[in-house]
């Protein structure tokens, strides 16, 4: 696992700010900085049984759009190339353009599935305004072929955006989006099941791209196009774990975290923990094959206990 930063702001609409997200990311949190993060739940500690390094952040310039989306796909793509799985650190949701198609050149174009968590469809049409921008990554992926329109599944969609013709272009590519009406009417879990059994079809692996203003603002201030009536954070930290633990994510990014607008570091901590459970999923998928599936429905205090490892010559 290889951690980028993606310091990126240049393609907001609304509120600046993400270009912070990176570092507020690093920093959210109150533990020892000694290496060591065991998941309560799943009773792993990804930074002990995966090999977790952070490779700083990728140069990005304000003013220079263009040059930072060239730069942060180069580095994925060599992260992707080199066997490891890249989780970016935005920066605003420009970045999923060249995060995703840096996984996409290296896993093959059409073969990676996409899960977005996010208000907003991002599939703005490409002609209107600047070639770059956070409002139409998701079009560009499917329009460049990186992403197929049928393995593109967006989750807590809600608001006033995107106007019917950009619904209907949606629709003709054959992308499935939950909007916050149905995931109130049938469930979360529900939803994420139904994606579950179709993504891994005819596709190697899924990329999840989490933009925090999925969460309802109340518990996600810090972002720059916040949107009453989104999910808790507690439902979306469910649902990242349950997407690393039950597919091969081949790649992550968590976007839209900007300090600036942060009261209290609320939204800084939730980037922190949905990089953690991340992390943690995938460490407990792996870890399957020894202890058999991880069942919450087990009592805390029941599950298998497994120290770290000691580790050798300090931290990674």
């Amino acid at each position: 696992m290889v951690i980028l930063g993606a310091p990126l702001d240049g393609g907001t609409t609304h509120r600046p700010g993400t270009r912070f997200g990176p570092a507020a990311i690093r920093q959210a949190c109150y533990l020892p900085h000694n290496g060591v993060r065991r998941s309560l739940a799943l009773g792993v500690d990804p930074l002990t049984e995966l090999r977790v390094h952070d490779a700083g952040d990728v140069p990005c310039y304000s003013g220079d759009l263009a040059s930072a989306v060239r730069r942060i796909e180069t580095a994925v793509r060599l992260v992707a190339g080199l066997g490891a799985i890249p989780v970016v650190l935005g920066g605003d949701h420009t970045i999923a353009l060249p995060d995703m198609r840096g996984v996409a050149r290296h896993h093959g174009f059409g073969r990676i599935a996409m899960i977005h968590f996010d208000a907003h469809a991002d599939t703005g049409d490409v002609e209107a305004g600047p070639l770059y921008g956070h409002g139409k990554p998701m079009r560009q992926l499917i329009e460049c072929g990186a992403v197929r329109g049928d393995r593109f599944f967006q989750i807590g969609l809600r608001g006033y955006y995107p106007e019917p013709e950009t619904l209907r272009w949606m629709a003709d590519q054959g992308m499935r989006s939950y909007d916050m009406s149905e995931i109130t009417a049938r469930g979360l879990d529900a939803c994420l099941t139904e994606v579950f059994t179709t993504a891994m079809r005819d596709c190697d692996g899924v990329y999840l791209s989490v933009d925090v203003d999925v969460v309802d603002p109340g518990h996600a201030p810090g972002t720059g196009t916040p949107e009453p009536g989104g999910l808790t954070s507690r439902q979306l930290l469910d649902a990242v774990r349950r997407v690393a633990y039950e597919l091969p994510v081949v790649g992550a990014e968590v976007v839209e975290v900007s300090p600036p607008y942060d009261h209290a570091e609320i939204t800084a901590y939730l980037g922190s923990r949905i990089v953690l459970e991340t992390l943690s999923g995938i460490a407990r998928r792996r870890r399957d094959a020894t202890d058999g599936p991880w069942d919450p429905h087990t009592p805390l205090l029941e599950r298998p206990v497994h120290l770290a490892p000691t580790r050798q010559g300090g931290n990674p």
